[in-house]
């Protein structure tokens, strides 16, 4: 019988198994650049942590919400409180500005980055403020703007999140929203604009108010129509997107003109 050939590696073999020299140089400065990337990004993470914690601590509390809005609103001739949110303006709210309102910690962390990449840049605001931080800058820093304004609005759109359920929130947005032509307010706005109270307005009515949360002059229905029917089907766009409206019941709601909406405009009826 012949010799059984030998399995074992012979030297030459595991010679050339070796990764080269300039090989093995190359993944150390891979290797050591990684370790340095995570201890950098490591340590980004925990400066935001401290920074974010500093930020908590100097910014005022919200335990006094209730007591600003209602302030907001006698300086605006508006009741307070305002009836409560309907489902349909609600649903059209949440849809349109902050689809994730339920579920976030009061911020969006991929818009809060947004912003900061706007702000390094010069590119500006980049948008995608919840509906937290729109209501800490009307009730806190209205009027204001500049990076430190917006740290302390996410500061403040946290403490709103946990010092609130989603449904006071909703009420106290509603409450102090401007909708233009001098409308502050959800009843005030849904009077208004259909002469309606906000528990009557129909689907294409509550997207036409959701709409206006944003650009109230630029996108007002009775002063620039077209920009204010835009705005309406993009809002029954999201709704449809957030599955809160068949595409038939979308269909239907467009269906209605714009001046068929608005003909009671003026206020609400005894």
């Amino acid at each position: 019988m012949g010799r059984a050939e030998s399995t074992e590696p012979t030297a030459a073999t595991e010679f050339w198994q070796q990764p080269a020299p300039s090989s093995r140089r190359r993944l150390a400065r891979l290797a050591s650049f990684a370790r340095r990337t995570v201890l950098v990004c490591v340590g980004l993470v925990l400066v935001a942590l401290v920074a974010f914690g500093g930020l908590l601590l100097v910014t005022p509390s919200v335990g006094n919400a209730r007591q600003v809005a209602s302030a907001f609103d006698r300086k605006h001739d508006v009741a307070y409180p305002g009836p409560p949110v309907p489902y349909r303006f609600a649903t059209a709210l949440i849809a349109t500005e902050d689809h994730r309102f339920s579920e976030e910690p009061g911020i969006d962390p991929v818009a809060v980055l947004r912003v900061i990449y706007g702000a390094v840049t010069g590119k500006g605001d980049q948008g995608g403020a919840t509906l937290y931080q729109q209501l800490a800058k009307m009730l806190y820093t209205p009027g204001q703007s500049g990076v430190t304004v917006e740290a302390e609005q996410v500061a403040l759109a946290v403490k709103l999140k946990f010092s609130y359920s989603g449904s006071e929130v909703l009420r106290l947005y509603s409450d102090v929203a401007y909708f233009g032509q001098g409308f502050y307010g959800l009843a005030s706005a849904s009077c208004g604009y259909f002469g309606v109270q906000p528990a009557a307005l129909s689907w294409p009515e509550a997207a036409l108010l959701a709409g206006l949360v944003q650009a109230p002059s630029a996108d007002d229905p009775l002063v620039y129509p077209a920009n204010g029917r835009i705005r309406e089907q993009h809002v029954i766009g999201r709704l449809v997107a957030v599955g809160a409206l068949s595409r038939s019941d979308a269909a239907a709601a467009l269906s209605v003109p714009l001046r068929t909406l608005l003909e009671h405009a003026g206020g609400c009826r005894a």
